[in-house]
């Protein structure tokens, strides 16, 4: 089976493939991943308003996100949000969002959907009777979430972070349909094609991709357990 198998590509390009797709893949990662978890909260918050009207508005924009794939989501913003945004500023042409900017907001609004769930169960597995001591100090609604709700539910929900900051490093391959960024996989399926080694290129993805998730996975474990014994 590995008697064609050329590792002498792989040898030539992984120093490449690691200082710029790698590097493109966990910058839109993090980044993602802190506007997906900020606004995720917001969402989270609204889902929980005592407000009908807010709390509709949050539940079927994360009901809608999360029934939609997100190759298709990648799609409406790559394609459809320069034609929006020179509607709404009535420019004559399309807006030039980038398609670094645009796989960005498409990841932190996508991604928001799933944080916000993680971030609802966390806010309401803390006791309603420290809700209560808030109210009773005379904190207000966003007082009393931000010093006293918000700080214990990161603390419960930061494995659980994790394991959706993992699914999100996977799902950011899902920019190679774009096929204009220089995430992990564009890059080295740009070497594969170039050199006419698909098999070494895509299985050398594979590995990486599986070492790092299956790494990340582990640590997550591990802090998980600390986490249970710390409470």
């Amino acid at each position: 089976m590995f008697s064609n198998f050329d590792f002498d590509v792989i040898q030539r390009s992984w120093f490449y493939l690691f200082t710029t797709g790698m590097k493109f893949t966990l910058t839109l990662t993090v980044v993602a991943m802190i506007g997906g978890i900020l606004f995720g909260t917001v969402l989270a918050m609204m889902r929980l308003s005592h407000n009908k009207a807010i709390s509709l508005i949050a539940t079927s924009y994360v009901n809608l996100i999360r029934s939609v794939p997100l190759v298709l989501v990648i799609f409406w913003f790559y394609f459809l949000v320069p034609y929006i945004g020179a509607w709404i500023i009535g420019a004559p042409q399309p807006v030039q969002v980038g398609a670094f900017s645009s796989a960005l907001i498409t990841f932190i609004l996508f991604e928001a959907a799933y944080y916000c769930e993680i971030m609802r169960s966390g806010i309401q597995s803390i006791p309603r009777g420290q809700v209560s001591a808030g109210y009773a100090l005379g904190m207000n609604y966003w007082q009393m979430m931000g010093n006293v709700v918000l700080p214990q539910a990161f603390r419960n929900m930061i494995p659980i972070l994790l394991t959706q900051t993992i699914v999100l490093f996977q799902d950011v391959s899902l920019v190679y349909v774009l096929g204009s960024v220089p995430d992990f996989v564009t890059v080295a399926s740009k070497i594969a094609q170039r050199d006419g080694r698909l098999v070494e290129m895509y299985m050398f993805v594979a590995v990486v991709y599986f070492v790092m998730s299956f790494g990340l996975s582990t640590l997550v474990k591990k802090l998980q357990q600390r986490v249970a014994i710390i409470r």
